[in-house]
C-alpha cells in the first residue's frame, strides 16, 4: 500500500477494525448526503430514468456508499482516526468515489446523461457531504468499535511491566 507511511504505523492492528468502523461512519454520513440528494432533484431524477420509484436509487445509494466507507477504512486505516484531517481525507475520498462512480456509470456509458443540471451539481455535492461527515464522524465511529485491552490486561500490583522495573517494592532478590 502506502510504503512510506507503513514506518509510521498506517497499518491498523487486529482490534481496530477499520472496515467495519468506515460501514458505520458510512451510515451516519448517508442521512446528509440523502437530504442533499433529495433537495437538488438527483434522487428524482434517477428515479424517472430508471422508472421507478424514489426509494430504489435512495437504497441503491446507501449500499453503494457502504462499500465506499469500507472502501476508505480499508484504504486509510489508521490515518483515518485524525481528528484534524480526516475531513480533508473524507472530502477527497468523496471527490474521487464521484470520479469514479457516478460519472462513467451515469453520464458516460449511457447514450445521454442522465443527471443534467441541478440533480448533477447535487450528486456532486452529496458525495462531497458523504465524505466530509464520513471523514468527521469515523474517528468516533471508531473508538467505541476497539476492544479496551486496558481492562484485560494484569493488575498494577503485578510483578510485570514497566511499573514493575521501577518499583523498588517489586525488585527481585531483595
Amino acid at each position: 500500500m502506502l510504503e512510506i507511511l507503513r514506518a509510521h504505523g498506517l497499518d491498523a492492528g487486529p482490534t481496530q477494525r477499520p472496515l467495519l468502523a468506515g460501514m458505520a461512519a458510512s451510515i451516519v454520513a448517508d442521512i446528509p448526503a440523502l437530504g442533499l440528494l433529495q433537495a437538488f432533484g438527483s434522487l428524482g431524477a434517477l428515479a424517472q430514468a430508471t422508472h421507478a420509484s424514489v426509494i430504489l436509487p435512495a437504497l441503491a445509494y446507501i449500499g453503494l456508499m457502504l462499500l465506499g466507507g469500507v472502501l476508505y477504512g480499508w484504504l486509510f486505516q489508521r490515518a483515518a482516526n485524525d481528528p484534524r484531517g480526516g475531513w480533508l481525507f473524507g472530502m477527497a475520498f468523496g471527490f474521487v468515489l464521484w470520479m469514479l462512480g457516478p460519472i462513467p456509470l451515469l453520464q458516460w456509458l449511457p447514450t445521454q446523461p442522465l443527471l443534467t443540471g441541478y440533480p448533477a451539481v447535487g450528486l456532486l455535492l452529496g458525495e462531497l457531504l458523504w465524505g466530509l461527515v464520513l471523514g468527521v464522524a469515523f474517528p468516533y465511529v471508531h473508538r467505541p468499535l476497539r476492544p479496551n485491552l486496558s481492562a484485560q490486561l494484569a493488575p498494577p500490583t503485578a510483578r510485570t511491566g514497566p511499573q514493575a522495573a521501577c518499583d523498588p517494592h517489586l525488585a527481585r532478590g531483595r
